[in-house]
């Protein structure tokens, strides 16, 4: 099992390249989120190595923060603050440890979008 995520920029049809990533698992014992991980897209809007896997997996729900604010100020450094999209929460459930969850977010400044790929 792995659990991975890419970054595509909708608005120019391109990968996004060094957005941060921050991954969180939610206990239902505790009211805190505990940040499992940080990482940086590569030159592919990808990461170089998965944000979790077996055996580090279990079921339960997870959120990944997507910084996307700080990559389209650095393409746009013009673009009006406060940004529309700065970071972007994206709350799921893994329901079965063994299988992959693969993540993507398709955003632009003005929207975006998020579903389970393969």
């Amino acid at each position: 099992m792995a659990l991975t995520t890419h970054i595509l920029d909708l608005a120019e049809g391109i990968p996004a390249v060094d957005v941060r990533v921050d991954l969180f698992i939610l206990r239902e014992t505790s009211a805190e989120k505990e940040l499992l991980k940080t990482s940086l897209t590569n030159h592919d809007g990808r990461l170089d190595i998965p944000l979790l896997m077996e055996p580090d997996v279990e079921a339960a729900v997870y959120e990944l923060i997507f910084y996307i604010g700080d990559y389209f100020r650095r393409k746009n450094p013009d673009l009006i603050e406060p940004l529309f999209l700065d970071k972007v929460p994206v709350r799921f459930g893994i329901s079965d440890p063994a299988a992959n969850y693969h993540v993507p977010l398709l955003a632009s400044p003005w929207g975006y979008q998020v579903y389970r790929g393969s």
